[in-house]
């Protein structure tokens, strides 16, 4: 039986947060592993949405660190289902920070994260496929598989090396 299709929408997480100074290191900016924290939990909230299950996290794809983010500040975390694989699912994270002062907002990090859907007793299980329906989600879409045939091409090198390696 085919499953029906989602959108993007459906599932889409907005999460806020504050910096405090627990947040923090020396230079009043928040440590890097405090965002990659939130961007897990926004994505996981997403994929489960979207996959109506549990998930959990198989890689981060890419997470780049654009502008620093100050004690004080206010924390966006948008994510969304990129794309869809049989039992996986792309969920791009894009963190904006707010200075609570003057509402100035800045893009701060963007991430790329892999979740799987998993059954009661940790068994792989099929999701929905996403159906990208605005220019935006069409093209966060095509970049998606990009990025999933860029993955698969460096594993299959990888395993080769180390085959030559072995043998």
């Amino acid at each position: 039986m085919k499953m029906k299709s989602k959108t993007p929408r459906e599932s889409a997480v907005t999460m806020t947060e504050i910096v405090l100074p627990q947040h923090t290191n020396a230079l009043g900016t928040i440590f890097g592993g405090t965002v990659m924290s939130w961007i897990d939990i926004a994505g996981a909230i997403c994929a489960g949405k979207h996959a109506r299950g549990t998930v959990v996290t198989a890689s981060i794809d890419a997470l780049h660190f654009v502008a620093p983010i100050k004690l004080g500040h206010f924390v966006e975390l948008k994510a969304s289902v990129n794309s869809t694989g049989r039992t996986s699912m792309e969920v791009g994270v894009r963190v904006d920070a707010e200075n609570p002062k003057t509402g100035e907002r800045y893009h701060s990090v963007s991430a790329y994260l892999t979740f799987v859907a998993l059954d009661e007793k940790g068994r792989t299980i099929p999701v929905p496929p996403i159906e990208a329906g605005t220019p935006a989600e069409k093209r966060r879409n095509q970049a998606a598989k990009l990025r999933r045939e860029s993955r698969i091409q460096l594993a299959t090198e990888i395993k080769k090396e180390e085959l030559k390696k072995n043998s």
